[in-house]
């Protein structure tokens, strides 16, 4: 599983940055390591940091899987780790059920 992580020119992407992404991934996304060829993260402060509102961090994540469309969902957060760890918990479930719907079908 390949991971690409993408700041907006608001968050200096840091290599300890890339790497906390990289393992929050890696430990979300484990048991569907087979099925997903790769996942990018997209990371934008919506208001900047001169500016600061509660929920302003974004993080866009997409998983490619094999012969499937991208699955493509979104967390907002106060704080970078709040949006990476929400998006992460959110791209579980949606594969949960994304491939559990397809594996039923397919039986």
């Amino acid at each position: 599983m390949q991971i690409q992580v993408h700041t907006d020119n608001h968050i200096k992407g840091s290599e300890r940055l890339t790497q906390y992404v990289k393992a929050t991934v890696e430990s979300s996304l484990e048991r569907f390591r087979d099925r997903i060829t790769r996942v990018e993260v997209h990371l934008k402060d919506e208001t900047s940091s001169s500016k600061s509102r509660e929920n302003d961090k974004r993080c866009v994540m997409e998983a490619r899987l094999a012969g499937l469309q991208p699955i493509t969902i979104s967390h907002e957060g106060t704080t970078l780790e709040q949006a990476i760890e929400g998006a992460a918990d959110k791209m579980v479930k949606t594969l949960d059920r994304t491939l559990g719907r397809l594996d039923d079908s397919r039986r």
